[in-house]
């Protein structure tokens, strides 16, 4: 009896070595959502609908190259489409450890802006997404908590640790066993109402990488949502770092876009 004691016991123990921490599970949705091979290249359409059920499109080729998995990279947004926004160029370099710069050429005055750190959460070009999901939140400005474990899913709480510099309280994130991608994220506000949802539509797999091909950004106070489809997705197409460039947002890659 003893001995099955002493054997049930360091059982336990070892589940609870093996057990999977939050920090864990957020790292590997962060890897599969924005890090999949060295480099990439798609197509994509926004579909940006308001409250009373107005539709506009907005369609841009997208390059990102990773110069350290899970760590900084670079990248380009290129917008064919409509004329209001063509030649239209939006630039990040994602930086782990610092804020990330990011710039925005509009080609009509040929200005390059650069976007503030303050401004990241804001609508980018008019949709419901904002700059900061485009590129990805960095991991150390939020504090995680691994709420609940389903047969599917990990259920994340997180908690931004300068919470005047956002404009929620707290989000939760649903992260897919079997891909690690996030199926679902909700925003809470001040008052800790639902405000803002994020939706997985699609997933396909690509090259060897679980990749999301629709998703849904809703906002709950307006009604209005925005769909982001993608196309022509690749990987490892050994981009080079010379054209993730102050020039390239001028004299855009041509090259590199087809």
């Amino acid at each position: 009896m003893k001995s099955l004691l002493t054997l049930i016991t360091a059982s336990l123990f070892s589940l609870q070595a093996m057990a999977i921490t939050a920090d864990e599970v957020v790292d590997k949705a962060n890897l599969a959502s924005f890090y999949a091979g060295d480099d990439g290249r798609s197509q994509a359409r926004m579909i940006i609908v308001d409250a009373q059920g107005r539709k506009q499109t907005r369609q841009f080729s997208l390059l990102r190259r990773t110069l350290e998995k899970g760590g900084d990279q670079q990248m380009l947004v290129f917008f064919s489409r409509p004329s209001d926004v063509r030649g239209t160029v939006f630039r990040v370099e994602k930086k782990v450890d610092s804020d990330d710069d990011r710039w925005l050429y509009l080609p009509g005055l040929d200005l390059l802006k650069r976007i503030s750190a303050g401004d990241k959460r804001t609508s980018f070009v008019g949709s419901h997404f904002f700059y900061e999901d485009v590129s990805g939140r960095n991991l150390k400005e939020d504090n995680f908590t691994l709420v609940e474990e389903s047969d599917s899913h990990y259920l994340i709480d997180a908690k931004p640790k300068d919470p005047a510099s956002v404009e929620f309280s707290s989000y939760r994130v649903w992260v897919d066993k079997t891909n690690w991608l996030p199926s679902k994220v909700e925003y809470l506000d001040k008052q800790g109402e639902l405000y803002r949802q994020v939706e997985t539509v699609q997933i396909d797999t690509i090259q060897g990488h679980p990749t999301v091909m629709r998703s849904r950004i809703s906002d709950l106070a307006s009604g209005g949502y925005t769909l982001m489809e993608f196309r022509g997705v690749q990987y490892d197409l050994g981009l080079p770092e010379s054209i993730f460039s102050e020039r390239s947002m001028r004299q855009p890659p041509v090259k590199y876009l087809r």
